[in-house]
């Protein structure tokens, strides 16, 4: 399974790639936002885990734009955000997220909700 991570907290980051390997994915980083959007335009990925605050675009705006390309827009979504609320979590859903996720996230629960978004997307 590929899993793409667009999140520019490089500690975060790679602590999802080690919890992602862990699990038999296949990780790809991305540290901004409008990189991570070229590459999910280029290759197909079973998931992208999406930080809502980058520092060159929104998350959200990623979200909307990835929703609206033909190689991402069936592509699961699942944001990770520091931020507290439920309104960033129902604007999450309204763009299309499969999930959300705050951080900081304990690694068991991060592992759990991963492998249940990428058994339904391996689920014909």
């Amino acid at each position: 399974m590929k899993v793409l991570v667009i999140e520019n907290e490089m500690p975060t980051a790679m602590m999802m790639v080690s919890l992602l390997t862990e699990i038999g994915c296949d990780a790809q980083v991305a540290t901004k936002g409008k990189r991570g959007m070229e590459i999910a335009q280029k290759q197909k990925f079973d998931l992208i885990l999406l930080d809502t605050h980058l520092p060159d675009i929104s998350g959200f705006e990623i979200c909307r734009e990835l929703k609206q390309r033909h190689i991402s827009y069936r592509t699961p979504i699942v944001f990770l955000s520091n931020q507290r609320g439920d309104e960033y979590r129902e604007r999450a859903l309204e763009l299309g997220a499969a999930d959300f996720i705050e951080k900081p996230f304990e690694a068991r629960g991060f592992i759990s909700r991963i492998s249940s978004q990428l058994e339904e997307t391996a689920t014909p």
